[in-house]
């Protein structure tokens, strides 16, 4: 029973409190089952070059992780991220990059490759892929 400041029972007071967490409750309760579904999407590995016209690759980039969005998956570029805090023209912060990219796609459910072209970096995390015995899709430009 719910009781007012002074001690008295208020069941009305009670009774809109218990209504207001009642709403609370079911509310918390469909984010939780959304954060949950979202969650649960395939994680996508997002294969396509980095390296020559970086400003339109980076846009190209950005786009597949869209279009993997909108297909229920989680998208992963890690020539998105790494290059934002690596030096790509540094032979041994490339290499670190590489890596690190081939550890996140090894967390993944499926790979995605974007593009004609192959280059030598992308070729690598196919291979890793195929070793790794990955799902690869070949993804065509969008």
């Amino acid at each position: 029973m719910y009781k007012n400041h002074e001690g008295y029972s208020d069941p009305t007071a009670g009774a809109a409190l218990g209504e207001i967490m009642k709403e609370y409750r079911q509310n918390r309760k469909k984010v939780w089952r959304k954060q949950a579904e979202i969650k649960a999407r395939p994680k996508v590995y997002i294969v396509s070059r980095y390296a020559g016209d970086v400003d339109n690759n980076i846009s190209n980039a950005i786009r597949y992780c869209r279009f993997a969005i909108e297909k229920k998956k989680i998208p992963i570029a890690s020539h998105l991220l790494y290059p934002q805090m690596l030096d790509d023209g540094n032979p041994d912060e490339r290499e670190l990059g590489t890596v690190f990219g081939l550890v996140l796609l090894s967390m993944c459910d499926e790979v995605w490759v974007f593009g004609k072209e192959i280059s030598s970096g992308m070729q690598a995390e196919i291979d890793e892929a195929r070793r790794l015995k990955k799902p690869i899709k070949f993804v065509e430009v969008i």
